[in-house]
């Protein structure tokens, strides 16, 4: 069952009605609370489809589910507007409502599954499988109690799920993709094309007077957008850095020969050994191989006996570390150079061993290692002292002490920006730097008011970062004057652009009522060209997407222009091609088993619409706010 289960998770609802089980259990994010996702309670529900409830806490769990997913993919924390403006609260509200109608549609036809069906879907998941490919029952329950669920909690969701995709499955099995819809789909995509083409450079627009002020004005009030300065902020940081706390040369030579003594190892490279190992299928055999090896064979001899080439017979540069069977390891690194071993009993049967190399082990010298261990150790200190600063920058925040003054007191850098935008840019369109953690410290910038109490950012570097916003010049249209070069440079390109196209429209007319491209390449003095085995959607030579896809719209025989960035393209097509349609050829099977899963999430789509259509949805957005802590 659970192989339906992984088939159906390949199209969109499979996923969405795997996703409460196995990727929030086996995950591990069942820390959000996913036992109060089966326990249900007394608490308003969210949301009803039918008589099916969506309690709070299940909605509480799907959302820091998600959240955490997101958080995980970004590599950095969102804060609850920025949830929001992803849209997960109505992503997860989605998800469970069509669950709880997948539920309320099985409940209503008396779909049952039965146990014997649920204990094969947990006995065949390999997440409770051991090495040999067993169901373990030890493994099973250490899995539900790391999650906080008992048996009895996941086997009634498991149920659940089972049942809900056998409902999917009724729906969109066996489903014909029409002969007509797969020779369409064969037509588009393996049509070729042919066309000659120019390409007129931005220099066949002849020469451009100077815009009118009246032509300026008109274009600056047709695109005032493009011109509009951003929000600045200007703001004071006050940073806590280790890095820069740390005090190398404060660590004596003592506690670096300590570190030293203790943590040697670290400092060199271990021994290597290129090791190459002929396995046999009893001790017999090894014996034997061995023995013919004292008497002259040479051991590639002996492997190539056992069948063994290049590849099989060399395990790699080594060192012991890297060899994860024991037994193999001692005896390889207690060989000479070129010597063989005794036949060694692995994990995966009895060996021999052949070393071809040695790389002795390194360590560098202390005098080779010394700044790099006080900074280590400095680094250390500094980090440990970093909590009990940031307590003590905290009591005198809460004195309404200004960042300067404490930053002054304490000898720690202060940063000042004149002006940033959300983008990290200056006024002149420079990236703002010495901001630390720029990622997550502009937000907040962002977030922040004039006199705002906020909290301190943590950096990855295990500091803090204090801000106060001092200054917002909020977004506003430039006048004319202040961008009046930048505008004149706009004007013209525009009307580059536009003589192109009116240029490009005349030839292209032109080369319909029959003149040649060659003539015409004469004339504007550009050099035809031949796009040969066109394809829709891809680039050929000078040809980009867009020209290409105009190509392809254009009629055989017929002339068109498209703009191609700077340049525009004047085209005529010359042929169009594609092999026939065989109906059961391969590319057919192909392009049937990629429509039948559309079809099937159109059908499925449409099915979930009419059952929350038929049952009713209801959405209580004040218990919806309150779940995702959106107000107390």
């Amino acid at each position: 069952m659970l192989q339906n289960i992984r088939n159906a998770s390949q199209h969109w609802l499979g996923k969405i009605v795997l996703t409460v089980i196995f990727t929030f259990l086996i995950a591990g994010v069942a820390v959000f609370g996913v036992e109060e996702f089966f326990r249900g309670g007394s608490s308003t529900a969210v949301a009803t489809v039918g008589k099916t409830p969506i309690t709070a806490e299940a909605v509480r769990t799907a959302y820091q589910n998600q959240l955490q997913r997101y958080q995980t993919q970004m590599r950095r924390t969102l804060t609850p507007d920025q949830a929001r403006a992803l849209g997960v609260d109505r992503q997860v509200l989605s998800q469970l409502v069509t669950e709880a109608s997948l539920d309320q549609k099985t409940h209503d036809l008396g779909l049952a599954v039965p146990d014997t069906s649920v204990i094969r879907a947990i006995h065949d998941e390999k997440s409770f499988q051991n090495a040999q490919g067993q169901f373990e029952s030890a493994l099973f329950y250490q899995t539900l109690q790391r999650a906080g669920l008992n048996e009895a909690m996941f086997v009634r969701e498991q149920r659940a799920v089972i049942a809900r995709l056998q409902l999917a499955e009724a729906v969109s099995a066996d489903l014909h993709v029409p002969e007509a819809m797969r020779g369409a789909v064969h037509r588009y995509a393996t049509e070729r094309r042919k066309a000659a083409y120019l390409m007129l450079p931005p220099s066949a627009a002849g020469d451009i007077a100077a815009p009118s002020e009246d032509a300026l004005k008109a274009y600056y009030e047709g695109n005032r957008a493009a011109y509009r300065a951003p929000e600045y902020r200007a703001a004071t940081l006050l940073v806590l850095d280790p890095t820069a706390m740390a005090k190398p040369d404060a660590v004596t030579a003592e506690e670096v020969q300590k570190v030293y003594d203790q943590e040697k190892a670290r400092f060199g490279s271990p021994e290597k050994r290129t090791i190459q190992q002929v396995v046999f299928p009893d001790d017999a055999a090894a014996e034997a191989a061995r023995k013919a090896i004292t008497e002259g064979k040479s051991f590639d001899a002996v492997a190539q006996e056992r069948g063994a080439d290049g590849k099989d017979l060399t395990l790699g540069t080594l060192t012991r570390a890297e060899l994860f069977d024991p037994a193999v390891a001692d005896a390889a690194f207690g060989l000479e150079k070129d010597g063989t071993s005794q036949p060694v009993k692995g994990r995966f049967g009895t060996v021999l061993l052949h070393v071809t190399a040695i790389e002795p082990a390194t360590v560098k010298t202390l005098a080779e290692v010394e700044p790099e261990i006080r900074k280590q150790i400095a680094l250390a200190r500094a980090r440990d002292g970093v909590d009990k600063i940031h307590d003590a920058i905290e009591d005198q925040r809460a004195g309404a002490k200004p960042l300067a003054d404490i930053a002054k007191e304490r000898d720690l850098p202060i940063v000042t920006i004149p002006a940033v935008n959300a983008q990290g840019k200056d006024p002149a369109g420079q990236t703002v730097s010495g901001i630390p953690d720029s990622e997550t410290t502009l937000p907040a910038l962002y977030r922040a008011e004039i006199g705002g109490d906020n909290e301190p950012l943590r950096t990855k570097a295990g500091g803090y970062v204090w801000y106060d916003v001092t200054k917002i010049d909020p977004a506003h249209d430039k006048p004319l004057d202040e961008v009046r070069d930048a505008v004149a440079a706009g004007w013209r390109e525009a009307e580059v652009s536009r003589l192109l196209q009116v240029k490009g429209k005349a030839l292209a007319e032109r080369l319909d009522k029959g003149e040649t491209i060659e003539a015409l390449g004469i004339e504007v003095g550009v050099n035809p060209q031949d796009g040969e085995d066109l394809a829709r959607n891809q680039t050929k030579d000078a040809l980009t997407v867009d020209v290409v896809n105009r190509i392809f719209a254009t009629a055989v025989g017929k002339a068109g222009s498209a703009a191609s960035g700077e340049s525009r393209a004047v085209y005529k097509v010359e042929a169009a091609t594609m092999p026939a349609f065989v109906a059961g050829s391969p590319a057919d099977k192909t392009i049937e088993g990629n429509f039948r899963t559309a079809l099937a999430d159109d059908v499925l789509g449409e099915y979930i619409a009419e059952v929350q259509k038929n049952a009713g949805v209801s959405v209580n957005q004040a218990a919806l706010r309150r779940a995702i802590g959106g107000e107390s």
